[in-house]
């Protein structure tokens, strides 16, 4: 009997290590189902922690370029030594390179392309009106674009007229069962202080700075408050400034880059999302399964859909520090140490459920499908 050969898949990312973009990537190389898959992982720049390589199931190809645009002729020769059939890139930068590129790559090959943040974010540049025709033409020519939320696949239709059978709105993987465990095993059952945790790169888009004019508001009621702020980034210096300022400097800790920032869930009151834009961050999704109460802006119309009128939610009512304020100090108000929340609606999101999603959809762009 013939061996059937499996469809060989190659997953892009920049590197390993990185925001929620890249960890959904390394998500599916972690849990694609390898009986049906030939799984290969391109990083763009090298992987300096071991650790993060083992138990890969997907084949690691390492380009070792400094940026993305350096990367052109290994990338190049790297898909035409594998001739895959189906090339998933996760970033928006290098979706554009990917696409840009299909024109010399093998004919069979077919390319997903997912949109890992907010459009409006993306399209933000010096030049909006040529990235809004270089995104526009790219994923126009992708035999499929990810999206996270219905809301941001009417957006991309929309401003980037993709034809609405090539977008698949497809959920984050969410490891839930290991972040719940991991929360529950390490709790502490009597905090005394309220901690809130906040995760992201610290970029003006995250809102950090809204965040911490909505700490130094709040009522003398609520003055032990203490925020943990997990990332790095360009804003640091001046977010450290900005706390120092407000009188914020014993109750604010800059903890920087953690390679598991879930171990934070444990000892936290609360997770507040303080964005300006985003997409659908998977630090609020893991907050979320670790049943942590989440205070957020209404940072875009897919984030308004799946977080209204939920328990144990507290939506602020615009992207403001007032507004922030009032939903941090609702939240500070009604919860008790300890206190956690089933949120059901983090259930589309569990790994095995998300994984079959990603999996029904790769099938069907491979036997071109309309969706």
């Amino acid at each position: 009997m013939p061996v059937v050969q499996k469809p060989r898949l190659l997953l892009l990312i920049p590197h390993l290590g990185g925001g929620g973009s890249e960890r959904v990537i390394e998500t599916l190389a972690r849990s694609l189902n390898p009986t049906k898959y030939d799984v290969h992982l391109a990083l763009i720049a090298p992987c300096q922690n071991q650790y993060r390589i083992s138990g890969l199931k997907a084949t690691l190809h390492q380009l070792h370029s400094v940026h993305v645009r350096h990367s052109i002729l290994p990338l190049l020769l790297l898909i035409w030594k594998l001739q895959p059939c189906l090339i998933l890139s996760g970033i928006a930068h290098l979706n554009l390179l990917v696409l840009a590129l299909k024109p010399f790559i093998p004919r069979t090959t077919r390319i997903i392309v997912r949109q890992n943040g907010a459009l409006a974010e993306t399209l933000r540049s010096r030049s909006h009106r040529l990235s809004r025709r270089a995104y526009s033409l790219g994923y126009r020519h992708a035999d499929g674009v990810i999206c996270q939320t219905e809301a941001m696949a009417r957006e991309i239709q929309r401003s980037l007229r993709v034809e609405l059978s090539k977008l698949l709105v497809l959920p984050n993987p969410t490891d839930v069962a290991y972040v719940r465990s991991h929360s529950l095993r390490h709790q502490d059952a009597t905090p005394t202080i309220p901690k809130i945790v906040a995760i992201g790169r610290l970029v003006p888009e995250k809102g950090f700075d809204l965040l911490l004019d909505a700490l130094s508001a709040l009522p003398p009621a609520f003055n032990s408050t203490e925020l943990l702020l997990v990332g790095n980034g360009p804003q640091q210096s001046f977010l450290e400034r900005r706390a120092r300022q407000l009188g914020l400097r014993n109750r604010v800790y800059f903890l920087g880059h953690v390679p598991n920032p879930i171990v934070r869930f444990a000892h936290a009151s609360a997770f507040v999302l303080s964005s300006r834009t985003e997409g659908l961050p998977n630090a609020m999704l893991e907050a979320a399964a670790a049943g942590l109460p989440i205070v957020a802006t209404p940072a875009s119309a897919g984030l308004v859909d799946l977080l209204q009128n939920r328990e144990g939610v507290w939506l602020a009512s615009d992207v403001s520090s007032d507004a922030l304020r009032i939903a941090l100090q609702n939240a500070l108000t009604t919860i008790r140490p300890g206190l956690r929340y089933p949120h059901r609606w983090i259930e589309p999101y569990e790994l095995p459920r998300a994984i079959a999603s990603y999996e029904s959809a790769i099938d069907h762009v491979l036997a071109g499908i309309a969706r």
